[in-house]
């Protein structure tokens, strides 16, 4: 396991990261990722923003009817970075089945 991205394996990231990368979309609210997720909304903030800083992830904030309004999107790198992941996995996964 020291080749997987640190970052990805805790599992509140991966699950943001592998919704975001299945989505039709190109970008989703913070809200609706907090109730897809069922996350606190301090907590999505706090992995949002680790993603964010690997530049995993992309953070748009507007103003929508005079109101905030957050978009998150996964960027090429955290596709890329994601993609790397699951491939370290299945092999891992491989090698334990061989094993």
């Amino acid at each position: 396991m020291a080749g997987l991205d640190k970052l990805i394996h805790e599992r509140a990231r991966l699950l943001i990261l592998t919704h975001l990368a299945s989505m039709e979309e190109n970008e989703i609210s913070f809200i609706e990722l907090q109730e897809r997720l069922g996350f606190t909304s301090g907590n999505l903030s706090i992995q949002l923003k680790k993603l964010k800083a690997a530049k995993y992830v992309t953070i748009k904030k507007i103003f929508k009817e005079d109101k905030p309004y957050t978009t998150v999107s996964i960027t090429v790198q955290g596709t890329k970075a994601l993609n790397n992941y699951l491939d370290e996995m299945e092999d891992l996964i491989n090698a334990l089945r061989k094993g």
